[in-house]
């Protein structure tokens, strides 16, 4: 087993409890990856999959389209803060979500602090880099998470962001399978000012792949403002000035009932909306599964067509990642008994 370390936990705080919100207790060092565990770079030939039947993605109305102009809904998994988790992100795993899961997308969650981007930013850069690749060999379609949380700014990044969406997009711009998801969730911060981070930060990767669909999260942890005491008006009043773009909404079941799904309900029914971000459990990504609530949210983005990653793909001790501790340093399985229940839910989902 690993040593005990408590990474971030994502938070998405109720309103009443927005204040007490902190991160919990970062480790002194990340967990070894196994030997046989490291990310194979260019390990699998290219293979049929979602990119193959969709092909490049549009935003059409408040949904995705494939190149075909039909409606597509994405269902995949986020990996876990690749500072930490990079050893669950293997070939096999990949193949696994890509094959035995049925993935459609995959999200890179790479952090810019605690201990993420700005500790390297060069190493973080070839490492999303090359787990592009290795998704973009399955044929499968991958969201790059440029992973703020605190501070909960996107402005406070914003050099940082442009020079690591520039490279990304130079590289992988071609590709035709790249969502770029540009701010995680935003707090502490007024709606305007996460609008005019995104009216600077996309035009840089327009630059190098003038047609991707860009992910823009909203006020409040993406709960569009809900945990902040708005909703979804003031980004339908004042949207970003950019084509091509879609608005992100994050929600843990256990802890966001019908204010957020409401919420969720009426903005997808006017502007686009992709589901980046959830989990069964409560906001920290921990304690009791309410898969009764999770479903009533599944069944509502089924219904919308609102594509969605569910957190996370890891074997972080937590409820809210799929697998058992010790999983990812042991090289898999990836299905079966290693499962914990929301992992085993969540892959039933998916397929």
């Amino acid at each position: 087993m690993r040593s005990p370390f408590s990474p971030p936990t994502p938070h998405r705080p109720l309103p009443a409890v927005a204040a007490a919100a902190s991160l919990a207790a970062l480790a002194a060092c990340a967990p070894a990856p196994a030997a046989d565990a490291t990310p194979a770079s260019g390990s699998a030939p290219a293979a049929a999959g979602p990119v193959d039947d969709y092909g490049a993605l549009s935003v059409c109305g408040t949904t995705l389209c494939g190149e075909d102009g039909r409606p597509v809904q994405l269902k995949g998994m986020s990996s876990h803060g690749l500072q930490w988790f990079e050893h669950c992100m293997t070939g096999g795993s990949i193949d696994a979500l890509a094959q035995d899961w049925g993935a459609d997308v995959v999200r890179l969650s790479m952090y810019v602090q605690e201990g993420g981007y700005e500790t390297d930013p060069e190493g973080f850069t070839e490492l999303v880099s090359s787990l592009i690749d290795e998704v973009t060999a399955r044929g499968v379609y991958v969201v790059v998470d440029w992973h703020t949380l605190n501070p909960g700014d996107p402005n406070a990044n914003t050099p940082a962001a442009k020079e690591f969406f520039a490279e990304i997009g130079s590289r992988h711009g071609g590709n035709g399978n790249v969502l770029y998801e540009i701010a995680n969730e935003p707090h502490g911060v007024s709606w305007a000012s996460i609008k005019s981070y995104a009216e600077e930060v996309i035009p840089v990767i327009r630059e190098h792949d003038p047609d991707s669909v860009v992910l823009v999260g909203t006020r409040g942890w993406s709960s569009l403002g809900v945990s902040e005491g708005s909703d979804e008006q003031e980004v339908v009043d004042d949207p970003v000035d950019a084509e091509q773009i879609m608005y992100t909404f994050h929600f843990y079941a256990a802890s966001h009932h019908d204010a957020y799904l409401s919420a969720l309900d009426r903005a997808s029914q006017q502007i686009p909306m992709f589901v980046t971000e959830f989990g069964t459990q409560e906001y920290t990504g921990d304690g009791p599964n309410d898969f009764e609530s999770a479903q009533r949210y599944i069944d509502l983005m089924e219904e919308r067509g609102i594509s969605w990653t569910n957190w996370n793909y890891s074997d972080d001790h937590r409820s809210g990642a799929v697998f058992e501790e010790g999983t990812c340093d042991a090289g898999g399985p990836w299905s079966g008994d290693s499962l914990k229940p929301a992992g085993q839910w969540i892959k039933e989902r998916i397929a």
